[in-house]
């Protein structure tokens, strides 16, 4: 995110922590709603995962919220300036790593830097230092001189990520930071992000993998067809099932055809056939889970290996959003 604009002043009140706010936000594009009385807040220092299936409303949310889209009704404020009203203000307290890399790729990743920089008003003076802690930070040393459009996918969202963060803006937009990137990279990225949030950064983070939210997210806002359907901290989430979930893997695709149709009444049963998988919600406990593989067994189905586990971010997510989107 660029603005031409030198860095308003943002001082937090005492009194009032919230860095981010969105009051009843909606959007829609002719008939088909992408946004619908969306609401929640962001403290200084904290992350707050927004979740959903594609097109559930995520990048839409973040676009009204950096100005890049305007609001239908509803109102935002972030570090206090009003996004529709103040809406230059709010660019010079933001930074923004989107789904889509904005770096230039004729310049190397320094260049790139320098360009931010330079946009954001930053003191000729002070902006190399910022620039080399930035490289040091997000281990970009090996190929920070190197033309973007040489980088990998990894490394040139890892340096979109960076370029955000060029400003120290008090609120930060990550629109699924981590994706293309390799596993180590990626929990370097997770150690980045809480480091920024430690530091003070509300930041608003989307992804697809729910083990980085789970990690990350202080709290989640859980969207889907532009509606929140579940918000809480991820073990608020969890615990909100009141169940456990049993796992069971079976040894041919005809055992996991059986298991399927033999417990396919009870309500949330998935299946995975390739992993030769079946996840059922139990809410007995062990001795509930006893009787579900005995009446597998009775059937003729060759269990492999089972375990009940507790819920995760992802039986959150199969609960409350719809499958058939």
């Amino acid at each position: 995110m660029s603005s031409m604009e030198p860095a308003a002043k943002f001082v937090a009140q005492p009194d009032s922590p919230v860095v981010i706010e969105a009051s009843g936000l909606h959007k829609s594009y002719g008939d088909q709603v992408a946004v619908r009385d969306l609401s929640f807040s962001v403290g200084a220092g904290e992350v707050v995962g927004l979740l959903g299936p594609n097109g559930a409303g995520k990048t839409t949310t973040i676009n009204m919220l950096t100005t890049l889209l305007a609001i239908d009704s509803g109102v935002a404020s972030v570090a206090g300036f009003d996004v529709a009203s103040e809406a230059r203000s709010v660019r010079t307290v933001i930074g923004l790593a989107g789904q889509h890399a904005a770096v230039d790729e004729m310049l190397t990743a320094r260049e790139n830097l320098k360009m931010f920089g330079r946009l954001y008003k930053i003191p000729r003076a002070d902006l190399p230092a910022r620039i080399e802690a930035l490289i040091e930070q997000f281990r970009m040393a090996d190929y920070c001189d190197r033309a973007v459009s040489t980088l990998s996918g990894g490394q040139r969202r890892r340096l979109d990520v960076v370029a955000a963060l060029i400003a120290d803006p008090p609120a930060l937009f990550l629109d699924e930071p981590t994706t293309g990137l390799d596993p180590r990279s990626r929990v370097e990225m997770w150690e980045a992000i809480e480091n920024l949030a430690d530091a003070g950064t509300a930041i608003v983070l989307t992804t697809q993998y729910l083990e980085e939210a789970d990690r990350l997210a202080d709290r989640i806002v859980m969207i889907d067809k532009g509606t929140v359907v579940a918000a809480g901290t991820p073990r608020e989430l969890k615990q909100q099932l009141r169940r456990d979930v049993l796992e069971v893997h079976l040894d041919t695709d005809q055992d996991v055809a059986a298991a399927a149709a033999i417990l396919g009444e009870i309500p949330g049963v998935t299946s995975d056939p390739e992993a030769r998988e079946i996840q059922i919600p139990v809410g007995g406990g062990a001795g509930a889970s006893l009787r579900m593989l005995r009446s597998l067994g009775d059937a003729g189905v060759a269990i492999t290996d089972f375990q009940l586990r507790r819920p995760t971010l992802d039986d959150v997510f199969l609960t409350f959003t719809d499958p058939t989107e």
